[in-house]
């Protein structure tokens, strides 16, 4: 009999132990890649108003991919949220008289852990105040994993009207 009973105290234990056991918890950020030859834009580059272009990164997470978002704003004033290394040549500082800006968020296919967007943007010549300005602007991009943990990239960039 007591053999018995401490072979059922095992059996539970080892039974409350395996059931109790949790998932691993993910506690890693995602990665936003621009370093490969497709991206684009990466910092310094240039887009220029009424042109299409392709947003172009590649997004990486170890358990799974949530959402991302792109914002577009001035950069006039040379404030600082740059994440690259690269320092851009910067016009001198002006006042904003009506610049473009721009933000939009995007899902990501459920399942994802690898995805890369191609997507086509283009940046209007203006709006019902007239031209937009030209000059230096931020791309600031935000990734955010299933689990709510997040990576940023910004990136200096000029929007230019094409000289013809």
């Amino acid at each position: 009999m007591r053999v018995s009973r401490t072979i059922v105290f095992f059996l539970f234990i080892s039974i409350l132990f395996h059931a109790c056991s949790k998932e691993e918890i993910d506690d890693q950020k995602p990665e936003i890649d621009i370093n490969y030859s497709n991206a684009f834009p990466v910092n310094c580059d240039t887009i220029y108003f009424g042109e299409a272009f392709n947003f172009i990164a590649k997004f990486i997470d170890n358990k799974e991919l949530g959402a991302f978002s792109i914002e577009i704003h001035q950069n006039f004033d040379h404030h600082a949220h740059s994440t690259e290394v690269t320092v851009c040549e910067l016009w001198p500082v002006k006042p904003a008289v009506n610049p473009y800006v721009f933000i939009k968020s995007h899902s990501i296919p459920e399942g994802s852990t690898v995805y890369e967007p191609n997507l086509e943007m283009l940046i209007p010549q203006g709006n019902a105040n007239g031209e937009f300005d030209e000059g230096d602007y931020h791309f600031f991009i935000s990734l955010t994993d299933k689990e709510g943990w997040s990576a940023q990239k910004g990136l200096s960039i000029k929007i230019l009207k094409r000289q013809k």
